[in-house]
């Protein structure tokens, strides 16, 4: 199953994807994909449903497919060769960091170049919702608590990142620093985690090839891992990390600009488009 949210942003509606691509309504049968319709019952409700006895509409915008999502985790360095191309060795354990939830937005909606940015950059990433809450979970129980997968750009701000002081929130955090979607992809739909193709392109020449299965540390793991150190609850995001291709792996390193467009995608998660404005 895969859900999704449409409209004018802050007013999205409930809606899902159909065999034939057409989105229907679910406002009549939950109120937003959210909280408890992000849990096995919610969304074996959601699931029951036949989709030819939902209201087809034809949206003029994608929102994120995920609402009210409390914290917007991300895993650094997960791929050996991304880590080596921004000169850092691959880490023993995850790295994990915050993106602001306001940097959430469509997956096809403009890209704010902040102001004074001169290093903006592109990752595609795996992305997991959780659907129960997880503390303290079991690597070997941890997918039981993860709601389905969405595809991610984590586009970060290098200079705001690595030399502005800090932490690397706000090289993250800027608003629409985080589209999410198309959808929301259920976990039953996903054979193998470990086994999703993604890319990512500039202006049509492509940056990033790479595939989940080079993750150092997988889907599993980072769920229980994190799970140790916070209580995850529904609606949680947590970005997995992007292979290797960044503009900052580049020679000479290579930034976006206004008007440039990126797209990318991941097999069976959809695509993404965004065009670059500033801010």
């Amino acid at each position: 199953m895969k859900l999704l949210r449409y409209g004018a942003p802050g007013a999205e509606k409930p809606g899902l994807l159909d065999a034939d691509g057409g989105v229907r309504d679910l406002s009549a049968h939950v109120v937003d994909i959210a909280g408890a319709a992000l849990s096995p019952e919610g969304l074996a409700r959601l699931a029951a449903l036949d989709p030819a006895d939902l209201p087809l509409v034809r949206p003029e915008r994608l929102g994120p497919p995920v609402a009210g999502v409390g914290k917007f985790l991300c895993v650094g360095l997960n791929y050996a060769d991304h880590a080596r191309e921004t000169g850092k060795e691959p880490p023993a354990e995850p790295v994990l960091f915050a993106k602001a939830v306001s940097a959430i937005c469509g997956p096809n909606d403009d890209v704010e170049i902040p102001r004074g940015s001169d290093r903006t950059d592109w990752e595609v990433e795996l992305g997991i919702v959780i659907g129960t809450r997880a503390k303290y979970v079991d690597e070997a129980r941890a997918l039981d608590h993860v709601a389905g997968y969405l595809l991610v750009n984590d586009v970060s701000e290098r200079r705001f990142q690595s030399e502005r002081g800090g932490q690397w929130t706000k090289g993250k955090s800027h608003d629409t620093f985080g589209p999410i979607g198309p959808w929301l992809v259920t976990r039953d739909e996903i054979a193998d985690v470990q086994a999703i193709d993604l890319w990512l392109d500039v202006d049509g020449q492509r940056r990033q090839t790479g595939n989940t299965r080079t993750m150092i540390f997988g889907v599993a793991h980072l769920v229980s891992y994190i799970s140790q150190f916070m209580t995850l609850l529904p609606g949680d995001i947590i970005a997995t990390g992007t292979p290797p291709g960044v503009g900052l792996g580049m020679t000479p390193p290579t930034f976006l600009r206004e008007g440039q467009v990126v797209t990318l995608g991941a097999a069976g998660l959809g695509q993404q488009r965004q065009r670059m404005v500033q801010a």
